[in-house]
């Protein structure tokens, strides 16, 4: 089965405060069996500043939506890391891109997915 560890994109979706939901495609890195996200606009993203807000968010894969809590990483090794494995995974495809989701702004961003629900079949 197709899982978020699988993916070299995940879309996110994350929902407003008026009940709406919008997507987002991200880049997913998996680094010690755990996957982590980030803002490539850094803190103007609208979606990180909802999920800062405790925005309900899931995860869209395979066909499927699951609910997912995105938590803030602290760790400057761990971001460091998480870095590395952004470099590592997409770098020799889109250098430009990498540098810029390793520069500090999104860097700071730096997010891990947990607490991962069932998956929902999304309706047809």
């Amino acid at each position: 089965m197709d899982t978020v560890m699988d993916r070299t994109e995940i879309v996110l979706w994350v929902r407003r405060a008026d009940g709406r939901w919008s997507a987002r495609t991200v880049w997913v890195v998996v680094l010690d069996g755990e996957a982590y996200v980030r803002s490539a606009f850094g803190r103007r993203s609208a979606w990180y500043r909802r999920v800062l807000r405790r925005a309900e968010v899931e995860v869209e894969v395979a066909g499927g939506r699951m609910a997912v809590v995105l938590r803030p990483v602290e760790d400057p090794e761990l971001v460091r890391r998480v870095s590395g494995a952004y470099r590592a995974k997409y770098g020799l495809d889109w250098p430009g891109p990498v540098e810029s989701m390793n520069g500090n702004e999104a860097a700071a961003t730096t997010m891990r997915l947990t607490d991962v629900g069932q998956v929902a079949q999304l309706p047809a």
